[in-house]
């Protein structure tokens, strides 16, 4: 997957794009090549240009007046722009292509429209990509991939940041242009809620401590009544999600982050009592939304299903795949949850990838065909930390860009989801039990609510609500959700903040109450969005939400 440069690495790419210019000036009659291949280009001629095109379309039907950009990674510009037609096509010609292996002109795409955020696809199919070999010269070995991959990329130096948000991020084709390597396949899918990407499960809360409360609302798709299915040879699969986990939680020894990574991806038939014929490479260490997916609010130490044939789990903390994010360089933490009671952690020592020894699990499978009762979505990280980490596999529904629509009346639809939100971040606060009932009586008419809803229509989000907003690309969740990001480009379109005063440094109520101790509630740390338990007396923030 190609990265984003840093702004430094950026300018480095812009400083190589004119020394690229110089070395294409002094290409002409540079010998011929004794040997060639299917689609070769003399390297004594200027390179070809490129096209790209393709078409944008919403609920399988062509979606026309939408803006697609094209951004040229090397100088840091918009190049153009185009307008799908009333067909949902768009394209653009004489796109510059590659002149060594050390300069490669890199182009990203990505589409616009209000109401709508965009999944990009090469031929419809969200992880593919097109590749293929060509410009040899035996003397300077010119070769050089030419395709199109999808990639999420950070946009922060392309945008002014006068709120501090932590970034500016969007999922976008990377097209290397190199000769011969035009693409007509470049799609991009349109959500606007109305088909959600992915459905929540429940939380598996049965006991109601409230009016209004996780239990009472019963919000999610409810779980199979056989959830986990013991195939008696080292293995479970998971019929809510999919997943197939081993069923020795305990096998695996504690280990550092890497280790632990390391460990998984050598686990094999043979080991842990696995007789499933499974190879290395299959199983991984299970990302944030993974591990989250198994842990049951109504259980405690562990927080697992009562009756499940999972054997050796601890209620100690496991880690998960999912880097605390740091930037291209890394981070020395990672996320990791307490399978005790459901607790995430990330506070100080307990989580350093070098340092920590914590529990490991294994994991594999998922994705479209899984045949789980529902589908989990990606939890955002992008940059590979190590190899079989959450960047480098990406497991999930991918997170399209913008995913939170604002709908002109005080609310806001996660194209993700579906599930509607309340705009405004700072308005209803109290104790537990007071948020709640703040939210059972919310209604048109307040907290800039315009929208027609009546009492009751709204609920405190359960834990798996309110964690589903996450985004683990950012440090910063907060100041993500409430800076405007201004373009500091031409032709690049500004966007404004999602949410109105989403508080920093604070925590957001959830409705589910922790199993291990009823005097408390899940609530989720508006900064770095981990998921921590709070009193039930103490005093923080809620959003509102409704299906």
């Amino acid at each position: 997957m190609t990265q984003t440069a840093s702004p430094p690495a950026r300018a480095r790419a812009a400083a190589l794009a004119l020394a690229c210019a110089s070395l294409l000036a002094a290409c002409g009659g540079g010998g011929g090549s004794s040997s060639s291949q299917a689609g070769d280009t003399d390297p004594g001629l200027p390179p070809p240009t490129n096209t790209f095109a393709g078409s944008v379309s919403y609920r399988g039907a062509p979606l026309p007046g939408a803006t697609v950009i094209a951004f040229n990674t090397n100088t840091n510009q918009v190049v153009a722009t185009a307008t799908t037609d009333a067909n949902g096509h768009y394209s653009f010609a004489q796109l510059g292509t590659s002149c060594t292996d050390a300069c490669k002109w890199n182009y990203q795409f990505w589409a616009t429209k209000a109401g709508y955020s965009f999944e990009p696809a090469i031929g419809n199919a969200a992880d593919a990509d097109r590749s293929g070999y060509t410009w040899y010269a035996p003397a300077s070995d010119w070769a050089a991939a030419s395709g199109a991959a999808v990639t999420r990329e950070d946009f922060t130096g392309q945008f002014t940041n006068p709120g501090g948000g932590s970034a500016y991020i969007q999922s976008v084709l990377n097209f290397d242009s190199v000769p011969n390597g035009s693409v007509a396949d470049g799609n991009f899918i349109a959500h606007d809620g109305a088909d959600p990407l992915v459905r929540l499960a429940a939380s598996g809360q049965a006991q109601s401590y409230a009016p209004g409360d996780d239990a009472d609302r019963h919000a999610g798709v409810a779980w199979p009544a056989t959830r986990y299915v013991d195939h008696h040879d080292g293995s479970v699969t998971d019929t809510l999600t999919g997943l197939t986990w081993l069923k020795d939680a305990g096998c695996l020894a504690p280990a550092t982050w890497a280790n632990a990574i390391a460990a998984v991806n050598h686990l094999a038939a043979g080991a842990c009592g696995l007789a499933d014929g499974s190879t290395a490479g299959q199983w991984r260490l299970p990302n944030q939304w993974e591990l989250e997916s198994i842990v049951d609010e109504s259980a405690a130490s562990p927080a697992i299903s009562a009756g499940s044939p999972f054997v050796n789990v601890a209620d100690t903390a496991y880690w998960t795949s999912t880097s605390y994010y740091g930037g291209q360089a890394g981070s020395p933490s990672a996320w990791a949850i307490r399978m005790g009671d459901g607790r995430y952690i990330n506070d100080g020592a307990g989580n350093l990838k070098a340092t920590s020894s914590l529990g490991v699990w294994a994991v594999k499978g998922g994705g479209p065909n899984a045949g789980g009762s529902v589908r989990l979505q990606a939890t955002g990280m992008y940059v590979p930390y190590a190899a079989g980490d959450d960047g480098s596999v990406q497991a999930g529904v991918a997170l399209p860009s913008q995913r939170l629509r604002e709908n002109g009346d005080g609310t806001l639809t996660d194209t993700v989801t579906g599930l509607v939100w309340l705009r405004r971040a700072d308005c209803l606060a109290g104790n537990w039990s007071d948020a709640l009932a703040a939210v059972q009586g919310l209604a048109s008419g307040q907290c800039g609510l315009s929208d027609g809803s009546a009492v009751g229509a709204w609920r405190m989000p359960n834990r798996k609500e309110m964690a589903s907003l996450a985004d683990r690309a950012l440090n910063n969740q907060a100041d993500f959700f409430d800076t405007t990001w201004p373009s500091a480009d031409a032709g690049l379109p500004s966007a404004a903040a999602p949410f109105a005063g989403f508080v920093t440094l604070q925590y957001y109520w959830t409705s589910t109450t922790d199993a291990a101790d009823t005097t408390e509630a899940w609530t989720v740390f508006s900064c770095d969005y981990g998921v921590y338990d709070t009193p039930k007396t103490a005093t923080g923030y809620t959003l509102a939400v409704r299906s």
